[in-house]
């Protein structure tokens, strides 16, 4: 047998245990748990962190200031020392009947805080400070180029309070309007969804934890008993980190797909869909040189290998090694349809998963790059 023969069939082997004991991660089903409304909606802040959003933040913000909830809630935008008018075009955005929005602006930045958390903790604090019914039993952490249908933040409750679940998060539908976004966002959720496999991250118990920073639900008193944002101060994939800081201090969380929680922030070149990924992507293999090698030769063993072996199988007149490579590849494709599907993108585009995955390696070594030059974790002018 040759060295591609065994290549091959190893790159086949793993591919059907991620398709059957890797926490189905392909599958889209993963949406909001059975659910009910509470006998008492109780009282949320929605904190947005906010910085030079100005672009995004009519097509978001009115959807906050919309929301139908039965309870008490409230808007605090946290102004990140924007240089774009943010903070007064949120202001001119509120409405009489709306909810009531309170546009802040948190201290400077101090050392070792990323700036997003700092504004996350200026907001939350400000919340539990409300003079006049009490600090809110639940923050709703979203970002502020995510728009929510009106009755998002009612059933992230009702979701919350039926199934005592403290951490309720939602993977936000990013945008898909244009070539590359349609190439590169499907599967930036499907390797995302690899990385962490919901049910695992869903299940108490598990190792695994994850959440999404575009839209996530928290206890109040399971934030502070897990440390506050002050715990995850200086994370960059903070989303992540907190999920793990709440799970670790006993409490239970749940992540999946969104059904009424969308991306309004358009990527319409790649150059501005690498930036997003390569700017943290060192930061998830913890800036580390030997997870950065065993990143690319996973990446080349499970996605650049079997469109290799079978074109090369079949080229060769090697019909084992095309064999083995094909299926590998048709697993591969495979597991992406529900994903394609979940963006309403034709079944065609699965079998160029390989080519994203090169990208996706190509931004990951890019990003490890960036951070050995200095000029890692970047944006909005901050490096960190």
């Amino acid at each position: 047998m040759t060295v591609l023969l065994w290549v091959s069939v190893l790159s086949l082997l793993v591919w059907l245990w991620l398709t059957c004991c890797h926490g189905f991660f392909w599958r889209t089903d993963v949406t909001l748990p059975e659910r009910r409304p509470p006998a008492r909606w109780p009282g949320v802040a929605i904190v947005v962190p906010a910085r030079d959003e100005a672009e995004v933040l009519p097509l978001s913000l009115p959807s906050l200031l919309a929301q139908k909830y039965p309870g008490r809630a409230r808007v605090i935008l946290v102004d990140d020392h924007s240089t774009d008018g943010t903070g007064a075009l949120a202001t001119a955005l509120a409405t009489p009947d709306g909810l009531p929005l309170t546009v802040t602006v948190p201290p400077p930045l101090p050392a070792g805080w990323t700036g997003k958390l700092w504004a996350l903790r200026h907001g939350v604090e400000l919340a539990r400070a409300e003079p006049e019914a009490g600090a809110p039993e639940y923050l709703l952490l979203t970002d502020a180029d995510i728009a929510h249908g009106p009755e998002s933040l009612a059933e992230l409750v009702a979701a919350a309070e039926s199934a005592g679940l403290d951490l309720v998060s939602q993977m936000a539908r990013l945008r898909v309007s244009t070539r590359w976004e349609r190439l590169i966002v499907p599967a930036f959720v499907y390797f995302f969804a690899q990385l962490y496999p919901f049910r695992r991250s869903n299940r108490p118990g598990s190792r695994t934890a994850a959440a999404a920073g575009g839209c996530s639900l928290v206890r109040r008193e399971a934030l502070e008993r897990a440390g506050g944002v002050a715990a995850i101060r200086g994370a960059v994939i903070d989303d992540v980190s907190l999920a793990r800081a709440v799970k670790a201090s006993g409490g239970r969380i749940w992540l999946g797909l969104a059904e009424q929680v969308d991306s309004v922030r358009p990527y319409p070149r790649l150059a501005q869909l690498w930036r997003m990924v390569s700017r943290s992507a060192y930061a998830q293999l913890r800036h580390s040189p030997v997870l950065l090698l065993g990143t690319v030769l996973g990446l080349t063993l499970v996605y650049l290998v079997p469109p290799a072996a079978a074109v090369a199988g079949l080229a060769a007149g090697r019909p084992a090694v095309a064999a083995a490579g094909g299926a590998a590849w048709a697993l591969m494709a495979g597991t992406y349809l529900p994903m394609l599907r979940y963006y309403g993108q034709p079944a065609s585009a699965a079998p160029l998963l390989p080519f994203t995955a090169f990208l996706y390696l190509a931004m990951t070594v890019d990003s490890a790059v960036q951070h050995w030059r200095g000029r890692g974790a970047a944006w909005k002018g901050r490096t960190y």
